[in-house]
C-alpha cells in the first residue's frame, strides 16, 4: 500500500483491521493496563507481550519435573536432554539459517563474549574492530573489555562508524569504505543488525560480502532484528550472530538468547572456544572424560544444560511465529509502520516539532519509528502514558514507537495518533 492511500480516519483504520489476515493473533496476547484500561502497547522493541499460552507451556514442564524429577531428562515426549532441538525449526526460519546453525542458550551478552573468543583473534598487525557509533551499551562494554583482554587500547582498536554531519543514520557506503580502508589492520566487524536508537536496519548482506572480500569475520547483534525483519544469515555468509528473545520474540523478561554460527565453521578444529560439557559430543557426554569434542554446528558452543523453564516460555512464542511466518509478519509490519509514519507526518505538517529519524525506506527499517521531539520533550511522552500509550523514552529527546504486527492493530495506530495530536497541542 502506498502512503497516498492512507487516511487519517477511524473508519479507515477499522477497515484495514477487517482485511488483516493476522488480526486474530492479537487475542493470543495479554495486554497491560494503564489506569484500568487496555494500553496501546508500542514497546515490543523493549519487551514483547506475553502469549496467553506461556503459562501452560511452563506448567507442563513443572508437571514433568514434579512427576518425573531426574527422569525428565530422558523420558517423555520432550525429554530435557534434547529439549533445545524443539526451538530449532522456528529459529532457523526467523534467522534464515540451517537448523544446525542455531541453538537457544544463555543470554545475549554472555553469547557475544563466547563468540568473540572464537572470532576475534587479533594480532599485532590486525587487531581493529569496526562497529557502529552509539551502539547499545552492552555491546560497547563487551568490545572494550574484549579488546583490553587481548592487551589493546579500545580507543585505538575500536573504529566507530557514525552518521555524517547533519544526518541521523549511517550510510552503507561509509561502512563498506571503512572495511576496505582498514582491511590490513582489521580483525573483526561486529555491529548491530538493527540500530536500537534510530531503528535503522543495516545492509547485513553488503557488509558480509565486503568482509568476505577482505577476509575478515563478521558478526551481528540481532537484539532488535530477530522476529522484526527478514534475515538470511546463511545466504549472506554471516560468520556469527546472537540475539535476545524478550523483545520481538515475546519470550519473557531477560529470557534465553541464542547463537548462529555459519556451517562453514561447524567442524573447524582450529577455531578456539570456551567449552562446556553441553557443547561436547552428546554421544560421549556421559563418559565424563577429558578431551573436548565439540558437537556439530552451533550446538558445539553450548556450555551448560538447557534452562527448561526458559525454553518453555520461549517455545510458546516461537510456535506462533512458526505458524504465522516471517513473510506474512513483514507484509503487515510495512503497512502498519507506514500508517504510523503517515499519521505522524499529517499531524506534524511543516511545524518542525516532530522529526522521524528512522529511515523512510521500508527496506532500511523494521517496525520501530524513532521520533525527535523538538518541543515539549519528556512532557509530551508523559502525556502519552497518561492516556494509555506505552512507548519508550530515550534521552535527550527521542521517543521510540514499535507497532508490532503480531499483536498491534491499525486502530491502535490511529488512536495513538489522536493522542499525539492532543498532546502536542497541550504543549505547543
Amino acid at each position: 500500500m502506498s502512503t497516498t492511500a492512507y487516511q487519517f480516519t477511524e473508519a479507515f483504520a477499522r477497515s484495514m483491521d477487517a482485511q488483516d489476515p493476522l488480526s486474530n493473533y492479537r487475542s493470543n496476547f495479554h495486554f497491560p493496563k494503564v489506569d484500568g484500561k487496555e494500553a496501546i502497547y508500542f514497546c515490543g522493541n523493549s519487551l514483547g507481550l506475553q502469549p496467553k499460552t506461556t503459562a501452560s507451556y511452563i506448567q507442563q514442564e513443572l508437571e514433568n519435573w514434579a512427576e518425573k524429577a531426574v527422569d525428565g531428562h530422558f523420558h517423555g515426549e520432550d525429554a530435557w536432554y534434547h529439549i533445545r532441538k524443539k526451538s530449532k525449526p522456528a529459529l532457523a526460519h526467523i534467522l534464515g539459517a540451517q537448523e544446525h546453525e542455531v541453538v537457544a542458550m544463555n543470554n545475549l551478552s554472555t553469547n557475544l563474549h563466547l563468540l568473540m573468543v572464537s572470532f576475534y583473534r587479533p594480532t599485532v598487525q590486525k587487531f581493529k574492530i569496526i562497529t557502529e557509533a552509539g551502539a547499545f551499551p552492552s555491546d560497547m562494554y563487551m568490545l572494550e573489555t574484549q579488546v583490553r583482554f587481548h592487551g589493546f587500547d579500545p580507543d585505538e582498536a575500536i573504529i566507530e562508524i557514525g552518521p555524517r554531519a547533519g544526518e541521523h543514520t549511517i550510510r552503507t557506503e561509509d561502512i563498506l569504505n571503512a572495511i576496505y580502508t582498514h582491511q590490513e589492520e582489521l580483525a573483526l566487524v561486529m555491529m548491530a543488525g538493527l540500530q536500537y536508537y534510530t531503528g535503522q536496519v543495516f545492509d547485513m548482506k553488503a557488509i558480509s560480502q565486503a568482509c568476505k572480500q577482505v577476509g575478515v569475520p563478521v558478526g551481528f547483534d540481532l537484539a532488535h532484528a530477530a522476529g522484526n525483519v527478514p534475515l538470511q544469515l546463511h545466504d549472506w555468509g554471516v560468520d556469527f550472530a546472537t540475539w535476545c528473545s524478550y523483545k520481538y520474540l515475546n519470550s519473557g523478561p531477560g529470557n534465553i538468547s541464542g547463537v548462529f554460527v555459519h556451517e562453514r565453521h561447524a567442524e573447524n578444529p582450529t577455531l578456539p572456544r570456551f567449552a562446556g560439557w553441553w557443547g561436547h559430543d552428546e554421544g560421549e557426554r556421559f563418559k565424563m572424560e577429558k578431551g573436548f569434542k565439540p558437537m556439530f554446528g552451533a550446538d558445539g558452543w553450548q556450555l551448560a544444560n538447557s534452562n527448561v523453564l526458559a525454553l518453555a516460555a520461549h517455545q510458546a512464542s516461537l510456535d506462533i511465529f512458526h505458524e504465522v511466518g516471517m513473510l506474512e509478519l513483514r507484509k503487515k509490519s510495512e503497512q502498519l509502520t507506514g500508517y504510523l509514519e503517515f499519521l505522524i507526518q499529517e499531524i506534524s505538517g511543516d511545524t518542525g516539532v516532530l522529526e522521524i529519524i528512522t529511515p523512510s525506506s521500508a527496506q532500511e527499517r523494521g517496525c520501530q519509528l524513532s521520533l525527535l521531539i523538538h518541543k515539549g520533550g519528556k512532557a509530551v511522552f508523559d502525556e502519552f502514558y497518561k492516556h494509555g500509550v506505552v512507548g519508550d523514552w530515550r534521552n535527550p529527546n527521542v521517543i521510540r514507537l514499535a507497532p508490532t504486527p503480531l499483536y498491534n492493530s491499525f486502530l491502535d495506530v490511529y488512536r495513538f495518533a489522536k493522542i499525539l495530536e492532543q498532546s502536542l497541542k497541550k504543549f505547543a
